[in-house]
């Protein structure tokens, strides 16, 4: 019993109510990658105040977790190269299912191509995969895979645009104590 305290304490609570407050990011990304074991690629930063349900998470290169982003690994989430995801953004890869008659819990990753923009308060349920270049608008609720370049919006989101294919951007910002 008290290894299992122990665990939840390391693993859970003292990464989402201590170090994800840390307001220096390289502090932040030791723990993060000593203690969780997340993969988090060069010129990269995972920002002040996210939640992080511990799982598996990778984040490829010169990518930024803004603020205050819910983070749930249970079922994997792997992030691409320049991929800028706003703050409050929830990756939800886990739920319950509604109809069995036990409420059984189920997973399912997330998969976030290259160049990807997610706008803040922008929702990703489990089992979506987002195409290279797209782009969630702010406040979307993504349902099902997205295609390269779409621009989705809206709950649930569909297709409202397309976005440039010419893209040459790093998202690598790393701001005085975020």
């Amino acid at each position: 019993m008290l290894k299992k305290y122990i665990k939840l304490f390391l693993f859970h609570y003292l990464p989402n109510q201590i170090v994800s407050k840390i307001p220096i990011y390289f502090i932040r990304h030791f723990y993060y990658k000593m203690i969780l074991k997340i993969k988090i690629g060069k010129g990269s930063s995972i920002h002040m105040n996210n939640f992080i349900f511990r799982g598996e998470l990778i984040v490829g290169d010169n990518t930024t977790i803004n603020r205050s982003c819910h983070l749930d690994c249970r079922g994997k989430i792997i992030i691409g190269d320049n991929v800028s995801i706003s703050p409050n953004v929830h990756l939800i890869t886990a739920d319950h299912d509604i109809q069995t008659r036990d409420f059984s819990f189920r997973s399912s990753p997330i998969i976030i191509a290259d160049y990807v923009f997610l706008g803040s308060r922008a929702i990703i349920l489990p089992g979506v995969k987002i195409g290279k270049g797209a782009v969630v608008c702010a406040g979307a609720v993504v349902t099902k895979d997205v295609m390269d370049y779409d621009i989705v919006g809206g709950i649930p989101s569909k297709k409202i645009g397309e976005r440039t294919r010419d893209l040459n951007y790093k998202c690598s910002w790393f701001m005085p104590f975020d």
